[in-house]
């Protein structure tokens, strides 16, 4: 097993935005020629995603934070996301002297995927699978940069969050996490950063609906990460690239969400 992995999870939006995605790796190629770390990218694609449905004539609808997945939907939806999004990241990767993988998150069964519940169609559950090929591919030096499309065993493709998918990962490899989006954290009811996030406190911010839909998703996630691995992560923002080295020499960014 390798020690002192790193997974990041990025949001969609990031894809889109070519001076972030260029400041973010950046920001890795500075780190890993002074370290020898091994990082894993796990990514989403959403607004690709609403781009592409909109664009074919096709409705989209999330509930409890989750984007509802007809199965007519999910070869344009794989499309997305494993396609498009993972390789526009893959091509920022190469043209930053970057050894990047595509990957999706059956590859290898580096992940187990079920369907989530038949109310939201071909949407996936992400479980610990074999970290076999991701420890193969670290040791030789690549970056896995894997998309949040999984396949069941028996062969149906599945939109899976990539939050939840991030956190499968990260327990499958017992590695450090980050959680980043467009946000700068978890936040209060008047904007303002959460700096450290329990499950208590978690748990009444869900309630009085401070925290909903995807952030609703991401806080669950990232409690039972923290959870499992019995170590804190951070939930943070991928816009503020001066704080990269921050993250990746493993201090506190965003909020910290802490194990019980």
């Amino acid at each position: 097993m390798l020690d002192n992995v790193l997974i990041i999870k990025l949001g969609g939006a990031l894809i889109e935005n070519d001076e972030a995605l260029t400041a973010l790796y950046e920001g890795l190629t500075s780190y890993l020629k002074d370290h020898k770390r091994p990082i894993v990218l796990v990514h989403g694609g959403g607004c690709l995603v609403d781009d592409l449905l909109k664009g074919l004539g096709m409705k989209s609808e999330k509930k409890n934070g989750l984007r509802v997945t007809p199965f007519d939907q999910i070869p344009y939806i794989t499309g997305a996301l494993a396609g498009t999004a993972n390789k526009l990241m893959l091509a920022k990767a190469k043209s930053m002297g970057v050894d990047a993988v595509g990957l999706c998150l059956t590859d290898g069964s580096i992940t187990k995927v079920t369907q989530l519940n038949e109310e939201l169609g071909a949407v996936g559950s992400a479980t610990i699978g074999s970290p076999k090929l991701l420890e193969v591919l670290l040791e030789a030096g690549y970056m896995p940069t894997i998309s949040s499309i999984g396949i069941t065993d028996d062969g149906k493709l599945m939109n899976v969050n990539a939050d939840q998918a991030a956190v499968a990962l990260a327990i499958s490899l017992k590695a450090d996490l980050a959680l980043l989006s467009d946000v700068d954290g978890i936040l209060d009811k008047n904007g303002n950063l959460i700096t450290t996030m329990t499950e208590k406190h978690a748990a009444d911010l869900i309630a009085d609906g401070t925290i909903t839909g995807g952030m609703e998703v991401k806080v669950k996630a990232a409690l039972k990460a923290a959870k499992a691995l019995n170590k804190p992560l951070s939930v943070a923002s991928w816009r503020y690239p001066d704080k990269i080295n921050a993250l990746l020499s493993g201090e506190a960014i965003g909020t910290r969400v802490l194990p019980e």
